[in-house]
């Protein structure tokens, strides 16, 4: 994927409820992927132990993940580029009675983050990414994380989102090619992703505003949840951190 064929999303508008597509007029009530809680991904990933030590949430927009893991008691800092996100974060973790340090940082790069992370959590951020944020990202997560430390990333995969396809999809290639050189990938699966938007949600989107953005929409083929909720096909990466960079 290069750089002009992501879906350009101005995530300020997203978060205060102006628009999801760039350039159209289609407020949007809920953000795509605010569930209100956590992903059930990442929810079975910590129910199986996955998550240990200092955690990451790197790309934390409104933190459900971030607050859900610190609920389990792991040391939590979520980060993010959006204002208005964070400020939102604070307030649900505060509302549920737990600590997360939720900090404004350029997530491709961690500039001026020193802190060393046993565990990241990325929870759909890396496909939102150009190819030259995608290198920098991977060795900036690298920077901020101890030895031996885990990497857990769920992008939108290329196969499976038949009913939901977005620009933004990721190849098993892509991956290996732009986190190899800096972490030693131990597994890739498909996981699935669960959406805000249900297929009322999308109609009121408008056919001509998903063309205009590359999305591709087939009812006949969406799968939803049992609340109606777009499910889309991700995949799950598995890494730990390279003792040594390839770069």
């Amino acid at each position: 994927m290069t750089r002009d064929q992501r879906l350009d999303v101005d995530f300020e508008d997203v978060y205060q409820g102006r628009s999801l597509v760039p350039g159209a007029e289609v407020p949007i009530d809920v953000a795509p992927w605010d569930i209100a809680g956590p992903q059930p991904e990442v929810v079975a990933l910590a129910e199986s132990g996955a998550f240990r030590g200092a955690v990451l949430d790197a790309g934390c927009g409104l933190g459900e993940n971030a607050i859900y893991l610190a609920s389990r008691g792991l040391r939590v800092t979520g980060a993010d580029g959006a204002e208005t996100a964070l400020r939102k974060a604070r307030e649900r973790a505060a509302r549920a009675g737990v600590e997360v340090e939720f900090t404004q940082v350029d997530v491709t790069t961690f500039d001026g983050v020193e802190q060393r992370f046993d565990t990241v959590l990325d929870s759909a951020l890396y496909h939102c990414l150009g190819d030259e944020q995608r290198l920098t990202y991977a060795g900036a997560l690298w920077r901020v994380t101890a030895p031996g430390a885990t990497l857990h990333l769920l992008c939108f995969a290329d196969v499976g989102n038949e009913g939901f396809r977005l620009p933004l999809s990721v190849t098993q290639d892509d991956l290996r090619d732009h986190l190899g050189g800096w972490w030693e990938i131990r597994e890739i699966e498909p996981a699935d992703y669960t959406m805000s938007m249900t297929q009322d949600a999308v109609e009121r989107m408008g056919v001509e505003n998903l063309r205009r953005t590359g999305v591709t929409h087939a009812p006949e083929h969406l799968r939803t949840d049992d609340r109606g909720r777009i499910v889309g096909r991700m995949w799950r990466l598995r890494a730990d951190r390279a003792p040594t960079p390839a770069h």
